[in-house]
């Protein structure tokens, strides 16, 4: 029998009509729908879909040449944090081809130049990308350990804060439906006055207000935790790819790559150096361990290879 994958959502509750009388539909907000999970046989990989709907947020148009440079709409100013513009012209040859920093607008913008051109910021990334995958191949174990160990217990601790106050603000959210259903009755039969009933009404709506925003931020936060684990699974799989090719790729450098922030030139003697931040999927700026501290991190997992299933897990 084949073995399919059911991993799409079915989304109920869009809409509404008035009445099966008048048929009038009415759009419900997003935050109404029902989601039911794992009901639909996936059409493509879901690390695929995930990553297609984070490039879509940022999109990355031609210059008017119609030359594109792999890191279009990825690099940043590590300053201000605006998008570097990637900047080629028919004048230009392949290699004088450069990002400059959207707020410089020629000395009279809000920012300084903060310039790289495409070929050098191509070989940086290149160099990154290479010696992360060299010291995956060759410690993977050591490098998902480093990883879990960062922000293991943190992420762990933190994703169930979120789950406890979600669940209490639904809780109340609920209360505050239940109270004001009993106010209104008892404004309706007289046990309650209209201008205490009008205050009430009003304190339990800001708070519900207050607490449904809550939730949404909240789970936006507990979303974003649980695509982590998604991520280095895309990370792994665009190493992997990096090191059967040897070759920067469209794909491949959005498998890996979400962001890359380009620091202020700084002159010493007669060269011009630029810092480069690269933030990988999954694990943002990565300091690999010298010689020592690798045989130190493999002696930690051979001797606790259980809490290590754990950490990886």
């Amino acid at each position: 029998m084949e073995n399919r994958q059911y991993t799409g959502c079915t989304v109920n509750g869009k809409s509404i009509t008035v009445s099966y009388k008048v048929h009038k539909v009415i759009e419900n907000p997003k935050e109404e729908y029902q989601v039911i999970p794992n009901t639909q046989e996936t059409i493509i990989d879901e690390n695929v879909w995930l990553r297609v709907q984070e490039l879509r947020k940022n999109k990355r148009r031609p210059t008017k040449t119609n030359r594109k440079s792999l890191f279009s709409g990825l690099v940043f100013c590590a300053d201000y944090k605006s998008k570097l513009h990637f900047c080629a012209a028919k004048s230009l040859k392949r290699n004088q081809e450069f990002f400059r920093c959207a707020n410089y607008k020629d000395g009279r913008g809000s920012c300084t130049i903060h310039f790289i051109r495409d070929v050098v910021l191509e070989t940086i990334v290149k160099e990154a990308v290479a010696g992360l995958a060299d010291f995956v191949r060759c410690y993977e174990s050591v490098f998902l350990y480093m990883q879990k160990q960062k922000c293991g217990e943190f992420q762990k601790k933190r994703r169930q804060e979120l789950k406890l106050s979600i669940e209490s603000s639904r809780k109340r959210i609920a209360n505050l439906d239940k109270l004001f259903s009993r106010i209104y009755e008892d404004n309706m039969i007289g046990k309650l006055s209209d201008e205490r009933y009008a205050r009430m009404a009003a304190e339990y709506e800001a708070e519900q207000k207050e607490l449904l925003e809550k939730v949404k931020e909240e789970e936006k936060q507990l979303s974003e935790m649980e695509q982590k684990s998604v991520d280095m699974r895309l990370l792994l799989q665009g190493l992997q790819e990096f090191t059967d090719m040897k070759e920067l790729t469209p794909t491949i450098v959005n498998k890996l790559i979400p962001r890359i922030e380009v620091h202020n030139p700084e002159k010493k003697y007669t060269h011009i150096l630029v810092k480069v931040d690269i933030y990988f999927t999954a694990v943002g700026l990565v300091s690999l361990p010298g010689e020592q501290e690798t045989r130190k991190i493999t002696e930690q997992i051979r001797s606790t290879p259980q809490p290590f299933k754990q950490l990886t897990a």
